[in-house]
């Protein structure tokens, strides 16, 4: 990457954004039309010295949510989101995107999966990437845009995409759960899960960073969840069973409530 291309990007977002589109006075003591940086390290909940310290790229491995707070604190634009999110990824040499090779599933598994055909279900690893799903579950999802992906991911689908809050009635709350499956996977080390809340947290802002941090408990296992598709609201019950193997994948059942 481009010698410190993320302190100058912060630079340059902060040097952009006009005092007043924060109701902040221009006044004639300003060296410069943009916010200065204690304005910016107030709304972002960040030291001064901290800032100075990104935008002068001696430090260059902010964590995900100190990015999503200035993200969230500049307002940045979606695609402004996703390019500092790239930012921070060059800078410490992994990659944006997960690897796209297929997972590898028992034969019994997909065999199962074919059995339950009509039946909403999927199969899903720790991060919520859904591996494989029935034709039932994607008559449910498909329409909505959750299996949109290459490699769809329940989190990023409830968090990135605007469309899950007209598919889920209940968004807070399924928000809530699938924040707590990150942080849960997360925290027992999946490298994947990891990588996906630095992600979410800077694409997606407080509206991930907060739940993760506030994730107190594991996920649901059951419960119900209620689905808006072009026939109505769909109220649907949910069993997760964890399938053998080291792999901790969990296939995830729907019924009708």
């Amino acid at each position: 990457m481009a010698d410190n291309a993320l302190g100058r990007f912060l630079r340059a977002r902060r040097d952009a954004t006009t005092p007043a589109s924060f109701g902040l006075p221009a006044g004639p003591r300003r060296r410069a039309p943009g916010l200065r940086r204690g304005e910016l390290a107030e709304r972002a909940g960040i030291s001064v010295e901290y800032l100075t310290r990104l935008e002068r790229g001696s430090d260059r491995y902010p964590s995900g949510q100190v990015l999503g707070s200035l993200a969230d604190a500049l307002v940045l634009t979606p695609d402004e989101r996703v390019h500092l999110y790239r930012l921070i990824k060059a800078e410490s040499g992994a990659h944006c995107q997960a690897t796209s090779t297929a997972p590898v599933l028992r034969p019994t598994v997909r065999a199962l999966l074919d059995r339950l055909s009509a039946t909403p279900a999927y199969v899903t690893d720790p991060a919520g990437d859904v591996l494989a799903c029935t034709d039932g579950f994607r008559s449910l999802a498909g329409p909505v845009g959750l299996l949109d992906d290459e490699r769809p991911n329940l989190a990023r689908y409830v968090f990135a995409d605007p469309r899950s809050r007209a598919t889920f009635p209940d968004w807070p709350d399924v928000a809530d759960e699938r924040a707590a499956a990150v942080r849960a996977a997360a925290d027992l080390g999946d490298l994947a899960a990891g990588a996906l809340a630095v992600e979410l947290s800077i694409t997606a802002g407080t509206e991930f960073g907060d739940r993760y941090a506030a994730a107190a408990a594991l996920p649901a296992q059951t419960g119900v969840e209620r689905w808006s598709v072009a026939s109505g609201t769909r109220r649907l019950a949910y069993e997760t069973l964890a399938l053998p193997g080291i792999e901790e994948h969990r296939l995830v059942v729907y019924l009708p409530a």
